[in-house]
């Protein structure tokens, strides 16, 4: 473990000059070729052979051949559509384009935890470990590019898997750390109401697709609170309503669109058809007719409890007995919870904020990050590798 610090620390300047250069040069969505060009040269430099995914993205394979345990460290490498006014020296110089959720960091974290275990290789082979380096694209994206990367072996061999995300609210050198849901399933529900139209002197001749959408907006999420287990956290919040042009015609066409938000996998796999059943008996009354597009978006991040403690342990030897800190839930969606369907795995949240500095938001364009965040994390990622197996394998 010492090891691994030590070849982070070598790597130090290295990294933050990648940093700084994928923080310049964003990409939006399955369009990250520059950064995917960027993370083949620097780990084919390091003598490692790069699998490049359809479009975008990158695996890598290093350790063991044959492995008693094969852990697998997730960055996801995509960008936001927004505009970056934070002023620093290396902001990003693509028009509409930045990195406000820290994927930049993630990026080079997981790469300089890659180096760091590429010089380390022989102790990987030594004790059967095998590790699988997965560069993400699309994560901003619904229902993200974690389906890529599993729909060509992404997750094949994998017993664990393990990721980062930047939390700006926890100062740098610090990880944060629960055992079960850490993110929310979050779901895009699309409700179109189609009817007859008319005047509004004539409300009865009509089937008034506005007043009809005001009670799906005001009752399906009232319904869904008496239908669902209030334990699961589930929360429907629509983000546009629209109907009508003129204050005095009743239109023919009427809208909503939101999300569904929950935290526990079980309602989230049953809560489709009950949209549409609630939907339907809400409208019914009002003659209207309504469509309802329902689309899985992702599923909660559900911390796996050993892979949780292989974090932990990884984190305090690295960065002192004091670095972890508990970490509340997050509504907010992860398609990393589409991986842990298929292995265990777990999520840590990876301070950001320089201490006595500003607390910012993700998603923002004013977002700023420590960049010792990048060395911090590609030592807790690599050191969570040898954590995470012992001599009978998996611990």
């Amino acid at each position: 473990m010492q090891r691994v610090a030590e070849e982070v620390d070598r790597l130090a300047d290295r990294l933050v000059s990648l940093r700084h250069d994928v923080h310049r040069n964003p990409e939006l969505s399955w369009h990250e070729m520059r950064t995917t060009a960027l993370i083949t040269e620097v780990l084919g430099e390091a003598g490692l052979q790069v699998r490049a995914l359809p479009g975008s993205g990158a695996l890598v394979d290093l350790g063991a051949t044959e492995p008693a345990v094969r852990v697998a460290l997730r960055a996801d490498i995509d960008a936001l559509p927004l505009d970056e006014i934070t002023g620093l020296p290396f902001a990003s110089r693509v028009q509409g384009a930045c990195h406000a959720c820290g994927h930049d960091v993630h990026t080079v974290g997981v790469l300089g935890a890659g180096l760091a275990l590429k010089a380390l290789e022989e102790e990987l082979v030594s004790r059967g470990i095998g590790v699988r380096l997965i560069f993400q694209p699309a994560e901003e994206t619904i229902p993200g590019g974690a389906h890529a990367v599993m729909e060509h072996g992404g997750l094949e061999g994998v017993d664990r898997l393990l990721a980062l995300h930047c939390d700006p609210s926890i100062d740098v050198g610090l990880i944060g750390l629960r055992v079960g849901p850490i993110t929310a399933a979050s779901d895009s529900v699309h409700v179109t109401l189609t009817g007859r139209g008319g005047h509004t002197s004539r409300p009865h001749l009509t089937q008034d697709v506005t007043y009809a959408l005001g009670k799906v907006v005001t009752e399906v999420p009232a319904v869904l609170s008496r239908r669902l287990d209030p334990r699961s956290g589930t929360a429907l919040v629509w983000g546009v309503v629209r109907s009508g042009s003129a204050p005095n015609i009743i239109p023919t066409h009427a809208e909503c669109i939101g999300t569904l938000r929950m935290l526990d996998s079980e309602t989230w796999d049953t809560t489709g058809p009950l949209i549409e059943e609630v939907v339907q008996a809400v409208v019914t009354p009002y003659g209207v007719t309504a469509k309802v597009r329902y689309i899985k978006g992702v599923p909660p991040v559900d911390n796996d409890n050993a892979a949780v403690v292989a974090m932990s342990k990884s984190a305090m030897t690295m960065l002192g007995a004091s670095s972890v800190v508990p970490t509340k839930q997050s509504m907010g969606g992860e398609d990393l919870g589409w991986y842990l369907t298929e292995v265990p795995g777990a999520m840590g949240r990876l301070g950001t904020r320089t201490p006595g500095g500003a607390t910012h938001e993700l998603h923002q364009g004013d977002l700023v990050v420590d960049d010792s965040a990048v060395l911090v994390a590609a030592k807790v990622l690599a050191g969570a590798v040898f954590t995470s197996a012992g001599p009978q394998g998996l611990v």
